[in-house]
C-alpha cells in the first residue's frame, strides 16, 4: 500500500472489551513474536481489560506493541467506586485510552460533553485519547449519518486535541459485532467528511495529521479493502483480536 508522505503513521488498536484472564498473555507473547518478525508499518495498540494492563505493559512495552485502557473517569481521584482514571491507566503502564465506545455511549447513557471531559482528561495524564464516534442504522436509513457523525466529532473532541494526542476512531454502530460493514464507498465518504470537519476546526496543518480508524466488525477477511481506502489511517478491531493469528492477519494489510 502506497501513502502520502503527510498522512499519518496507522494505527491497529484491539479492544479487548470485557474478555481475557492473565492467560490471554500467550497471544499477547505470540503477536509479539510476530510482529518482530515481521514489523508491520503501523503501530500497534491492545486495550485490555484493566486488570491486564499493568502485567501487560511491564512485559510487551516497548517491544512492537503499546497498551492502553478501554474507559476512563473525568475526574482525577475521588468517590467514583468501581471507575478508574486517567493517571491510573497511565501509572499501570498505559499510554492510550478508548472514550466513547458506542456501547458506553448506549448503555451509560454518555453524552458528547461527558466524552470530551474524559479526553481532557486523558490529554492531562498524558494519555493519546481514541475518541470514538458512529451512528445508527436508524441514522444512516434516515440519510441523517454523516450529520451525526460530524457533529459528534464537534462535539466529542476536546479544544485541545491536536493530532498527536488525539485519534478518531469511526465506528457505525449497526456494524459493531454484528458481521455487517459498510460498503468501501459508505466507509471513505464518512472518513472524508471527518477529516473536512477535523480540518474545518483545527485547521489545514493539523486536520490532515489526526488519524482517524475505522471499526466495527474489522477481520482478516475485510482488512486489506477497508485499510487501503483514502482517510482510513487504522483499525479499531474487536473480536478479532483476541487471538494473534487473527489480528496479526490484519496487521498483513500493513506489511509488504
Amino acid at each position: 500500500m502506497t501513502r502520502s508522505p503527510q498522512a499519518p503513521r496507522p494505527l491497529a488498536a484491539g479492544n479487548w472489551k470485557m474478555n481475557g484472564l492473565l492467560a490471554a498473555r500467550t497471544e499477547v507473547e505470540a503477536l509479539g513474536r510476530r510482529i518482530a518478525a515481521a514489523p508491520p508499518a503501523c503501530d500497534v495498540l491492545i486495550c485490555p481489560p484493566a486488570t491486564l494492563i499493568r502485567p501487560f505493559a511491564g512485559a510487551w512495552s516497548g517491544q512492537g506493541i503499546a497498551f492502553g485502557g478501554q474507559d476512563c473517569h473525568a475526574a482525577a481521584s475521588g468517590a467514583h467506586t468501581g471507575d478508574i482514571s486517567a493517571a491510573m491507566i497511565a501509572d499501570a503502564g498505559g499510554a492510550y485510552v478508548i472514550i466513547g465506545h458506542s456501547e458506553r455511549r448506549a448503555a451509560y447513557g454518555e453524552s458528547d460533553a461527558a466524552i470530551a471531559a474524559k479526553a481532557e482528561a486523558a490529554l492531562s495524564a498524558g494519555l493519546v485519547a481514541i475518541v470514538c464516534v458512529g451512528e445508527t442504522l436508524a441514522e444512516r436509513d434516515a440519510g441523517s449519518a454523516i450529520a451525526v457523525v460530524c457533529g459528534q466529532v464537534d462535539a466529542s473532541l476536546p479544544p485541545a486535541a491536536t493530532p498527536d494526542a488525539v485519534v478518531v476512531a469511526y465506528e457505525p454502530v449497526w456494524a459493531i459485532g454484528t458481521g455487517r460493514t459498510p460498503s468501501s464507498g459508505d466507509i471513505a465518504a464518512m472518513h472524508a467528511a471527518i477529516r473536512e470537519r477535523l480540518t474545518a476546526r483545527f485547521g489545514a496543518q493539523e486536520g490532515p495529521r489526526f488519524r482517524i480508524l475505522y471499526g466495527g466488525s474489522v477481520k482478516p477477511s475485510n482488512a486489506a479493502e477497508i485499510l487501503h481506502l483514502a482517510n482510513v489511517d487504522g483499525a479499531l478491531v474487536g473480536g478479532a483480536s483476541l487471538k494473534a493469528a487473527d489480528f496479526d492477519a490484519i496487521l498483513d494489510a500493513y506489511r509488504g
